[in-house]
């Protein structure tokens, strides 16, 4: 924001002293007016005009070359050190000018203190900080500096690095047009790109994203999964512990999901619409937010899967973005991921979107199925996601019978061959020898697509020029438990 006519003097006039506004006399007042300067750096940001009186009245004052030297001087004993806009405005007709100083929101260096103590602004009012927020900030501050995916482990190395895992992110990045063709196959080359290896070392983030095996270092790398009973935790039905990097996690996850959830759908042509009990976009979308956003720097924490007869449950450690409410969550909010580095790697592969969207999707979702609104509720250092079935259709771990005969040998080939690849419908046929794409269509894919293990890339546009076709994590699943 710049202030330099009296328009703009005039402008801020117009809205009174507030949060973000404050009107001081002379710089005789110069210490009480840095303390407000200080409130203001400490929340939204705000301007302090000298040369206005109580009332709002422009009065000025004459400028000496001391009065500009005790305004330096005093914007320097700012600690951290701030970047404050000086403007002196002419009073036209007069040889009086308004100072103003103005400071832009810095969120990422609070909090500020002025001559080594903490203010604070409350509507117009500016009074030193409570130590309690003082404290929060604090927190805040270091937490992003200092963040746990940034820690770099010497004893983690390239050779604990899942290449393939690191390669068809590169893949799937392409294809989706979120990495360019250029990126290659040097794996260093790649995590340094991603911000996950730098000066020869890996960091945390590159662990939790790609470790190739269960490291004893790393036992957040957890996933609880279970399914319930009843409608409380007293008998247990399934119960699993997995370990992994983050995509082990998701793949056993969903694979889990779609065991226990009741499954329906409908095929037209080659794309398929899946009905689980809750939407599967929904509650992917919750998995996956629940192992990105979560709290990695308690070694005891994992996230949690529980179903019951009435609801799904995700679990994980951490909390919401400080000052953020549920109706902040609904909205078009911008992101601010807890890891960021690990989400921009989820970003690629399409697992995320980058404008904070995921709570109005699963709500849209959630809607469009006639199901409640997710819930969440927080406390004792964990956010809990709640997806509630419809009353009348409770979870069951049977599902609907197939259209098509899914357990076929045709079937099954084309579930080994796809594996983790991405293929289009002439690549899977040259592959398989088969000349006659009807009965490939027929016998293969679409029996395949209905029964939610393969999955096109562009599902809304089944005829898209570069369509190609993949293992979903219940295809996934049935490959690695054996067809």
């Amino acid at each position: 924001m710049k202030i330099d006519s009296i328009e703009d003097i005039k402008e801020q006039i117009a809205q009174t002293e507030n949060e973000q506004v404050e009107f001081k006399e002379t710089t005789g007042q110069l210490e009480r007016g840095m303390e407000t300067l200080c409130a203001f750096l400490n929340r939204e940001g705000g301007t302090v005009l000298f040369g206005i009186s109580d009332k709002g009245k422009i009065i000025g004052q004459e400028i000496a070359d001391s009065t500009k030297r005790s305004i330096a001087e005093a914007i320097n004993r700012l600690e951290p050190t701030a970047i404050a806009q000086i403007s002196y405005i002419p009073i036209p007709d007069n040889n009086k000018k308004v100072v103003v100083l103005h400071a832009e929101e810095s969120s990422m260096n609070r909090p500020f203190c002025y001559k080594g103590r903490p203010y604070y602004r409350v509507e117009s009012v500016t009074t030193t900080m409570p130590q309690a927020v003082y404290n929060e900030l604090l927190i805040l501050r270091d937490g992003a500096k200092y963040r746990w995916e940034l820690f770099r482990n010497p004893d983690f190395t390239l050779q604990d690095i899942d290449e393939n895992e690191v390669l068809k992110t590169v893949r799937l990045g392409i294809e989706y047009g979120r990495l360019p063709e250029n990126t290659g196959n040097n794996i260093p080359v790649i995590l340094e790109k991603f911000g996950l290896l730098k000066n020869g070392m890996l960091n945390h983030a590159a662990a939790v994203l790609f470790a190739n095996r269960e490291l004893v270092e790393y036992p957040q790398c957890l996933l609880r999964l279970a399914r319930f009973k009843g409608t409380d935790k007293t008998v247990f039905m399934d119960n699993q512990r997995i370990q992994g990097n983050l995509f082990k996690l998701l793949d056993a996850a969903m694979a889990f999901i779609f065991k226990h959830l009741s499954l329906s759908g409908v095929t037209e042509g080659l794309e398929r619409e899946e009905h689980l009990t809750i939407p599967y976009k929904a509650i992917r979308e919750g998995v996956v937010n629940s192992l990105c956003h979560r709290n990695y720097r308690t070694a005891g924490g994992s996230v949690g899967i529980a179903i019951y007869d009435d609801r799904v449950e995700i679990e994980n450690p951490g909390t919401f973005p400080h000052n953020w409410d549920m109706e902040k969550m609904k909205s078009e909010y911008c992101s601010e991921p807890q890891n960021p580095f690990i989400a921009n790697v989820l970003y690629k592969r399409k697992l995320l979107e980058n404008w904070g969207r995921g709570i109005s999707l699963m709500t849209e979702e959630c809607k469009k199925a006639r199901l409640p609104e997710p819930e969440y509720k927080l406390g004792d250092g964990f956010v809990v996601l709640v997806f509630r079935f419809a009353k009348s259709d409770p979870t069951s771990t049977r599902q609907a019978p197939d259209k098509y005969p899914t357990s076929t040998r045709q079937v099954e080939s084309l579930i080994r061959l796809i594996g983790e690849n991405l293929y289009s419908v002439k690549e899977m046929m040259q592959l398989m020898q088969l000349k006659d794409r009807e009965n490939f269509l027929n016998n293969y894919l679409t029996p395949s697509i209905y029964a939610g293990w393969v999955e096109p890339l562009y599902p809304n546009q089944p005829k898209h020029p570069k369509q190609k076709y993949y293992l979903t994590e219940k295809g996934k699943a049935l490959l690695t438990n054996g067809i």
